[in-house]
């Protein structure tokens, strides 16, 4: 089987759009050749699921994403006993499903998930590659086209949600950043169908955003944002109104740093 051969049914429009970085797309490939589980660290919306959703799609492999939360068990990804028709019978999780099947499993924001979780991931990102089933018995081997993927954000951990180093050192990493000027620019102009000549001011307006991280605001403005702006532009709406919407709001609360970053993209943006 090789499983860097994309189905010749897959034409490239089945494809989500994604401008490389660097050599992230040939070490995906690399290793899911080599059954390595990899893990993607970077800010909030600046591509992460983008990539994984772009790499399943290039290489023919179904993807299965779990969104984590505070609340998300070690059971919720592996299956539980429900009752059906009055039968009390297993349901596979989307963990399990996916290592049945194969395919790529996705959980972004790993370290968002409850502690149990990580115990679970242990014996599929070493050299067993196994999923043991206490509840039913079982111990599946994943296949070789199964392959994890999980993300988190450096930048929101603290002492009670932390992926600890012996967890990370059980993956293959790769660093995500927002994109240099030009190729953000191009990105946001495809996503949203704006002029890249009008989308230029607002992915400055972003980096000037972005260089307040840490001092009046947690988080920078993401591309996800950047798109979601441009794309209220390109729809009719005033310039001022969808950075408004898109680029301020979405940031802070405080009436005070919101007038702060408004007097900012009044001063980029004409």
């Amino acid at each position: 089987m090789n499983l860097l051969k994309t189905p010749q049914s897959l034409s490239q429009e089945n494809i989500p759009h994604y401008v490389p970085k660097g050599n992230e797309c040939a070490l995906f490939e690399t290793a899911l050749v080599r059954q390595l589980p990899l893990l993607l660290k970077g800010p909030t919306g600046c591509g992460k699921t983008r990539f994984v959703s772009h790499m399943a799609a290039r290489l023919g492999l179904s993807l299965t994403t779990v969104s984590c939360h505070d609340d998300l068990a070690a059971a919720d990804l592996t299956g539980r006993y429900l009752l059906k028709g009055g039968d009390t019978v297993w349901v596979d999780g989307p963990l399990t499903t996916a290592v049945r099947n194969g395919g790529v499993c996705y959980l972004d924001e790993i370290v968002e998930a409850r502690k149990d979780v990580a115990v679970v991931l242990h014996p599929l990102t070493d050299d067993r590659r196994i999923l043991p089933l206490e509840r039913t018995g079982e111990t599946l081997e994943a296949p070789s086209s199964f392959m994890l993927v999980v993300s988190y954000n450096p930048g929101y951990q603290n002492i009670l949600k932390a992926l600890k180093p012996s967890t990370k050192q059980r993956f293959v990493a790769i660093e995500f950043d927002f994109l240099p000027r030009e190729q953000e620019i191009a990105v946001v102009s495809i996503e949203s169908g704006l002029d890249a000549a009008k989308v230029a001011p607002l992915v400055d307006l972003a980096h000037r955003l972005r260089a307040m991280k840490g001092h009046d605001l947690e988080e920078g403005v993401s591309t996800r944002l950047l798109v979601y702006c441009a794309a209220l532009i390109d729809s009719g709406m005033q310039v001022k109104e969808a950075v408004l919407a898109a680029l301020i709001e979405p940031l802070t609360d405080e009436p005070d740093i919101r007038s702060a970053l408004v007097e900012v993209a009044n001063a980029v943006i004409n």
